[in-house]
């Protein structure tokens, strides 16, 4: 970043520069699936694109925490290690910081907007809304699943971003 980006990364010349906050309940299941799948799938589907991508939870449960080791061994499975992410709180700076704050569901969303204190310039959604051939519009939380329902939610939120891929794609 540079003082005169004011505080936006600076993006090279032809490429566009599009921060994401992904938002669940705890920061430690479906939210950093989310931000580590779009980390990966980002440059490979979108290489016009400068990512930032981030995640946040809307309580505060677990504070600097990683993410849940059945998300971990979910996320592997599509060859994406996301040990060194670590669980924080959604914050209200982060309507301004953000283009995007993309909710894994509607609780979570209304949550979030609880937080807001201005309208900001972020675009408030849930994940699911760029995917309408899937039949379900929230990602449902698996932290008290078993291992098939994070594997489950891992395919649910790669579909959710390679949609939301193409959504920015599209302009």
């Amino acid at each position: 970043m540079t003082p005169e980006s004011g505080g936006v990364p600076e993006t090279a010349p032809g490429r566009r520069h599009v921060a994401v906050l992904f938002v669940c309940m705890g920061n430690i299941c479906r939210s950093p699936t989310a931000e580590a799948m779009l980390r990966q799938l980002g440059p490979q589907l979108a290489p016009e694109i400068d990512f930032e991508v981030d995640s946040a939870g809307t309580h505060g449960y677990h504070i600097d925490a990683p993410p849940d080791a059945r998300s971990q061994l979910a996320a592997r499975r599509y060859g994406i290690d996301m040990a060194d992410l670590r669980s924080r709180r959604l914050l209200a700076e982060d309507f301004a910081r953000f283009d995007w704050i993309v909710c894994m569901d509607e609780d979570n969303r209304q949550d979030a907007l609880a937080v807001r204190r201005a309208p900001g310039r972020a675009q408030l959604v849930r994940l699911l809304d760029f995917a309408p051939h899937v039949a379900l519009r929230d990602v449902p939380d698996p932290y008290y699943g078993e291992a098939d329902e994070f594997a489950r939610i891992a395919r649910l939120i790669d579909t959710g971003i390679r949609a939301f891929i193409g959504r920015l794609r599209q302009g």
